[in-house]
């Protein structure tokens, strides 16, 4: 008699795999981090790579039911802590030598204060960097428009892009936490290529 497989077994198994997998991703990224901060810094001062930063910590997943983009009042919106984290994510810039930059952001209000604690220049809002976290059919679209935006304008000055967790995962392929920063290198070709993670 044959036995059918366990499939209970074999979706365990292929989480415990992704699991280790992402472990062992993670790790490397942070090792990265770990032994080229100063490389990645440099490279955002010469504009030979460009930031694309989470928004600062605003509590709660998604947005409410009411959300509308013209109105704060039914968004999530940052939290004091957030408010701090992100003005420190600004002294860490000056730190580093980059006292400004081109500043884009969504237009999502956690993403426009975040960007404007930053304190380092004008923030204007790019439309390809709003959240399609409530609508994945554009996620598609909206990385390829911010993928010619970025093959147009950047070059040769710090730029700083602040916007969501699915607009980072999509262009990068990278996980960020609140506040942290992709720092990604773009290629002739359109190509992205991650440099590092700063935390």
């Amino acid at each position: 008699m044959t036995r059918r497989p366990d499939l209970g077994l074999i979706g365990a198994a292929a989480c415990r795999a992704l699991v280790v997998v992402a472990v062992v991703l993670s790790a490397a990224i942070s090792s990265t981090e770990a032994e080229e901060p100063d490389a990645l810094w440099a490279a955002l001062r010469a504009g030979s790579a460009f930031a694309m930063m989470r928004h600062a910590l605003a509590p709660g997943i998604g947005d409410p039911v009411n959300f509308d983009v013209n109105d704060c009042a039914t968004q999530r919106n940052l939290s004091e802590d957030g408010r701090r984290q992100a003005a420190a994510v600004g002294d860490r810039f000056r730190d580093h030598g980059i006292g400004g930059a081109t500043v884009m952001s969504s237009a999502w209000c956690r993403c426009l204060e975040t960007a404007e604690e930053l304190a380092l220049g004008p923030v204007a809002v790019l439309p390809a960097l709003n959240s399609f976290f409530r609508d994945p059919q554009r996620r598609e679209a909206q990385t390829a428009a911010l993928q010619a935006w970025l093959s147009r304008e950047h070059g040769g000055k710090p730029l700083i892009l602040v916007t969501h967790q699915v607009n980072i995962s999509a262009l990068t392929g990278a996980y960020t936490r609140s506040g942290e920063i992709v720092v990604a290198k773009l290629a002739t070709d359109g190509a992205i290529t991650v440099l590092g993670i700063l935390q």
